[in-house]
């Protein structure tokens, strides 16, 4: 059985500031966040172009060049022969790798992992000391943050919103068979259109501080 780590998982709607908060937890517990590297780390153990996993994935990139290294290292046989030259890997295989950066740096600890089915996928297949975390906002308020990110109209905004929604809810009920969006899969929902993220990143790093992390 695997052993038992110390792991914040963040799942988000689109525009709720998820990564945002996860940046803001692992400054205060002092752990390393696994959010915008993770599609080039997959990409790399795949051998595939970036936009490649992530038109399969979440649509959002990501992990760390330290961690590349240190998973290079420590576990080799996990890399995959790149595909031949005009074939594509399927999304099998996409999902198979997402999962073993996830297991690896669970295995790890003191990480605050963003998405990519994160809470799903240790829910199912591992023993990890996790705390999970769901991030809404009012899709008023989401509407607004992504139309400013992206430069957008409102109406733009909304179906970007839907879209990217969808594609996550797709991706988990597919592989995991279980519904993101369900409060009961989580240990905390927190709604950063009324604590903000600095309110609720200080929730989450309350509650990982009274199970004992640091």
């Amino acid at each position: 059985m695997a052993r038992s780590v110390a792991v914040v998982t963040i799942t988000r709607q689109y525009g709720a500031g998820g990564s945002s908060v996860a940046q803001r937890v692992a400054a205060a517990l002092g752990w390393t966040v696994i959010d915008n590297e993770f599609v080039n780390e997959v990409a790399a153990r795949a051998g595939l172009p970036v936009e490649a996993v992530a038109a399969k994935e979440e649509r959002v990139p990501s992990l760390m060049e330290r961690m590349v290294r240190a998973l290079a290292d420590a576990s080799p046989e996990t890399f995959v022969p790149a595909p031949s030259p005009g074939e594509t890997a399927d999304e099998e295989t996409i999902v198979a790798m997402t999962e073993r950066v996830i297991a690896e740096a669970a295995d790890h600890g003191r990480v605050v992992l963003v998405g990519r089915g994160a809470q799903a996928y240790l829910a199912r297949a591992r023993e990890a000391d996790a705390l999970h975390v769901y991030v809404v906002a009012p899709r008023e308020v989401r509407i607004r943050e992504i139309a400013a990110r992206l430069g957008l109209g409102e109406k733009e905004a909304a179906s970007a919103l839907d879209a990217t929604d969808a594609d996550r809810d797709r991706y988990v009920a597919r592989h995991y068979q279980r519904r993101r969006q369900d409060p009961v899969n989580y240990h905390l929902v927190l709604n950063t259109g009324w604590l903000g993220y600095d309110g609720a990143a200080d929730l989450i790093v309350a509650s990982a501080r009274r199970r004992g992390w640091s």
